[in-house]
This record gives structure tokens, sequence and C-alpha cells, in this order.
């Protein structure tokens, strides 16, 4: 819950701007903001007080506890211009909370924790368990010097200079080992406990077995992923308590999949109850990876539960990042968050240098020329398998023409993907022209380099009698100069001469360019490879010099 504090009319302005963005997410507070603030501190996981800074410095400064505890507190001030993470930038989520509130307010988020102002990614934002010397480590980072990792378990991690060697380390371990000086230990979740348990099991049995194996295994619990059962048991409360008290979900399979797993001690007693003859082992080993712990009973009499231990190994992670048509505000919050996530960048050089600058310190920039697009999907997916957390660029939609078909083509169930959806070409062309694309259309690239122009020149005749709007990407260069001439032949062949054709080129680019002609006017000598262009159906209008599609319901007025 997110705690806000006012006390002028120009603070409770934004301030019901902001519980009117986050709704369930907030809760004012009234009365004295003295006694508002030690409640909010109180109650709240973070706070955004729309007060003065000395003034929230004073108040809140006797509530101090530590920076583990202690809520996220963001100031902002009355004209709400600036949103200031105050207190608990990292743990407490002030810096992210203060990027939050500029978004809704339009105030400058100011954050001045030392890793985010040089773009380094806090040790303690990483989303793993962090022991260790977090600030020491962390300051050697933001002075340069040699920090290695030590990666026993490959875990996709954001970027970071890292080196070879050096004094200062960053060991990534599910092992139950106490930080070295000068050391930051990172516990990623690659622990998974199979758990088979009779009808009633007591939670104290399972719990014990599950720590003792873990902790005889020299395994450290802060890397615990799940527990993991057979369907038949994913309502025993003496499971679903122990996972609740380990903080990890519950995962289950049906029987007839555990049944086909191989497990080193099948036994017909779990055979006969659920109709497999393993459950810890074979729940673990579904899950994949390496089986550290075989069956153990607990320590009942009788037993009433087992468990086995596998560790799975650490699933690369590739998004596929669409950077919109050129410009910087049409690339997308998401985009922008998952280059400065990757620790690998895969794309064409000419997209790398647009967003070279997002990306932060340490990244890996794998860059190729023209032509070499399966190649670089290719390389992302390797470098993904490798555990790596990678983003692999394209402008526009990266599923529209361009990375993602042959990325996901490459790759397999071993990966993560993730698509992140960017502006179109086409989309960015539409709304420059007006709004061409207001009913049903279809985008054609008219480059025959991977279709046959056999097929190309199929679909645009199926465009044409269907009477779609029709988008051509790709439509002329040097070395194609027929193709768009005989595709806007074929498009006359069903619709006036007088037909609104816009064509655009670089959108949003700022050598961007722009016209509205008409099909039996449009030069296609003046089109290139940078040009996208559009032709309206039948209903297509020019109206104030812009082509608007009507949507279908009805056209209300006549052409003059």
């Amino acid at each position: 819950m997110i705690g806000l504090i006012s006390a002028t009319a120009a603070g409770a302005a934004a301030r019901d701007r902001l519980a009117a963005a986050w709704p369930g997410r907030t809760r004012v507070y009234d009365g004295p903001v003295g006694d508002a603030v030690r409640a909010a501190f109180a109650e709240c996981e973070q706070l955004v007080c729309l007060l003065a800074t000395g003034a929230v410095v004073r108040l809140v400064a006797p509530l101090l506890g530590d920076k583990v505890s202690d809520p996220g507190v963001v100031c902002v001030d009355e004209g709400g211009r600036f949103a200031v993470s105050l207190v608990g930038g990292h743990a407490g989520g002030a810096n992210d909370l203060a990027r939050a509130v500029g978004e809704v307010l339009g105030a400058a988020p100011v954050v001045t924790t030392a890793t985010d102002a040089v773009g380094l990614p806090g040790l303690d934002t990483l989303g793993l368990p962090v022991e260790g010397d977090v600030a020491g480590v962390s300051r050697a980072l933001l002075d340069g010097e040699p920090v290695a990792l030590a990666a026993e378990v490959d875990w996709p991690l954001p970027p970071l200079p890292l080196a070879a060697a050096g004094s200062y380390t960053i060991r990534v371990t599910d092992r139950a080992v106490a930080p070295a000086e000068r050391e930051v230990v990172l516990r990623p979740p690659s622990l998974v406990v199979g758990v088979g348990a009779s009808r009633g099991a007591p939670v104290a049995e399972v719990l014990e077995l599950v720590e003792g194996a873990l902790r005889e295994a020299g395994l450290s619990a802060a890397s615990l992923a799940a527990l993991a059962t057979v369907d038949a048991k994913a309502g025993e409360p003496g499971i679903v308590a122990a996972a609740e008290r380990l903080g990890v979900p519950v995962v289950t399979y049906p029987a007839e999949q555990l049944a086909k797993v191989e497990v080193p001690n099948p036994s017909d007693a779990p055979l006969a109850a659920v109709g497999t003859p393993s459950v810890a082992e074979a729940a673990a080993l579904a899950a994949g990876g390496q089986l550290l712990v075989p069956k153990r009973k607990s320590a009942g009499t009788p037993a009433t539960a087992t468990c086995a231990v596998v560790r799975r190994p650490g699933r690369g992670r590739l998004a596929v990042v669409g950077l919109g048509p050129g410009a910087r505000d049409l690339l997308t919050p998401r985009a922008k968050a998952e280059l400065r996530r990757a620790s690998v960048l895969v794309g064409l050089d000419q997209y790398v240098d647009q967003i070279r600058d997002l990306l932060r310190p340490g990244t890996r920039v794998l860059q190729s020329g023209l032509g070499a697009e399966e190649e670089r999907a290719r390389t992302a997916v390797a470098e993904a398998r490798k555990g790596r957390a990678v983003a692999l660029i394209g402008s526009g939609d990266a599923g529209v023409y361009a990375m993602a078909s042959p990325a996901l083509a490459e790759a397999s169930d071993d990966i993560d993907v993730i698509g992140v959806p960017g502006v179109t070409a086409a989309l960015a062309a539409g709304a420059i022209l007006g709004a061409p694309l207001g009913h049903d259309h279809v985008s054609i690239s008219l480059s025959d380099l991977h279709t046959p122009w056999e097929v190309i020149e199929r679909r645009v005749r199926a465009a044409a009698e269907a009477d779609l709007v029709v988008t051509f990407y790709n439509p002329r260069s040097r070395g194609r100069d027929w193709q768009l001439p005989k595709a806007l032949a074929i498009l006359a062949g069903h619709r006036a001469a007088a037909t609104p054709v816009g064509v655009v080129r670089n959108a949003s680019r700022p050598d961007e360019s722009s016209r509205v002609t008409t099909l039996a006017g449009l030069d296609p000598a003046t089109v290139d490879m940078m040009t996208v262009v559009t032709v309206g159906n039948t209903a297509t209008r020019e109206i104030a010099g812009r082509m608007v599609t009507p949507r279908g319901y009805r056209w209300q007025e006549e052409p003059r």
C-alpha cells in the first residue's frame, strides 16, 4: 500500500491524481501532517509526501530503522515539478516510485542513488536474495575497480562491468556458503524439492524433512524455487503449509506424466496410492535438472513424507524488442526496460546506434550489417542458451517483417522468449496520413528476396479483390524497380484512378516527408526502401489533405 500525505489544496489535487491513477494501491492520510506521516510510515510499504523536502526529512528521521525494513519515501513539491526519492531508493522501491509519480504528474524524478545515477543495476535490485558486502562491491563497481564474477550456477543477470579477476567478487551460488570478505553472494532460485506425503502428514514433519535435506546437502534454502508434487497432493495441508512457510509455490504434475520419469528409487506404495512409482524424485526431476539429493524419508514413525532435491539450470532469457519507427518518444517504456535489462544486445548496426545510449555499462553488443538476419537470430538464441539475458532488436515491431520470426524458428523450449511490441512503420505512416487504416487493411512486402513474386502477386490480387486498404513495405529499390508499378496496376484494375494513396518516407524521423496523391498520380520513381506506400480502398477519401477510411458503419458525407 502507498500512503499519500498532503498539507495544502495544491498538494491535495496532486494527491488525488495519484489516487485515481492507482486505484486499490493507495491510502489517503488526512489530519495533522505529523500524525499522518507517522501512521503511514507504520502501515504502508511506501509513502508519497506532497510536502517540502525539509519538512519530510524532519518528520521521518525519528522513524527510521534500517534500509531493509523502512518504507520507501518519495517527496513531491506542491508545484508537482519534482518527485524526489528520499528514503529507501532500492529496498523500499522509492526510486521506481519516484519515476512512477513522475509519469502521472509530469514531474521530473530525482534519483540520487549512486548506481542509478551512472546506469548500473543495484545489487539489491536484481530480484535475487543477496548477502555480503553489498556496499563495498557496489562502490568498487562505481569506482571502476575490477570485480570478478564467480558463477557456480549460470543465471541470467543484467549487465555489470565485470572482470576476469579482481579483489572484489560477485558469487552466484545455491550452496550454503558464507560470503567472504569483499564478496557479494547472490542466491538464484535454482533448487526444486519434490515432496511426497501420506494423507494428513504433519506440516512440521514435511518442513523438517525439506530443510534437513537442504542443510545436509550444503544447499541454501534461499535458492529454493518451489515444492513439486503430484496433482493428487495439490491440496495436501502439510505440503501447502510447508510451502507457505518457506515462501515458495507448490508445483504439481499429473500422475501419468510422473510415471514416465526415470528415477533411481521407484516404489510400489505411491504407484498403488496415486498412480506413479515415484512422487518426490519424479516431481523434482519433472522440473528439469540434476538430481542432487535422491529420495529420503521423514523422521516420523511411520514416515509420512519423502523428498528429493534437483538443481535446475538457469534459463536464458531472449527478449525480441521492437524499437518502433525511429523516433525516441515512440520507443515504448517496456522496450527501454528490456534494453537496460539485457546483458547481451544483438542487432543490425544502424539500429544499435539508435539506442546505444540506453544500454547499461557492461552490456555486450553483437552487431552486424544488412543481410545477416538469420545469423543474428542464431547468435541471439545461442547466447540465451548460455543462460544470459539477451535482447534482439528490430525496427518497428519485431514480429512484423523483422527479427521475431527467424529467432523463434531457432528457439526451443529451453529458453524463455519475451516479445516486446513496437509501433510499426504502417501505424506510424498511417498516423501521419490521417486515418487510412480505419477499416480492414493488409500489409504486403514487395521484396521478392525471400518470397517468390508469384506469391506476392497473388496476395496483391486477393487484397485488390477484397477491397482492402493496402500498405506496401519495401516498395522499391535500385535493384527492384518494377514490382511497385506492377502492384499498383493490379490495384488499378479494381479501384478508381482517384483512389487516395499516401506516401511517407522516414516516418517519425527528423527527415520525415509525406504526401497524399492518387492511384493514377503516384510516380513510383519517387519511392524508395525508406518509404511506406498506403493505397486506400473504394471508400477511402481525402478530407482536408488527410486520408480517411470509414469504419464501415456509415459514410456520413459524400465527397465534394
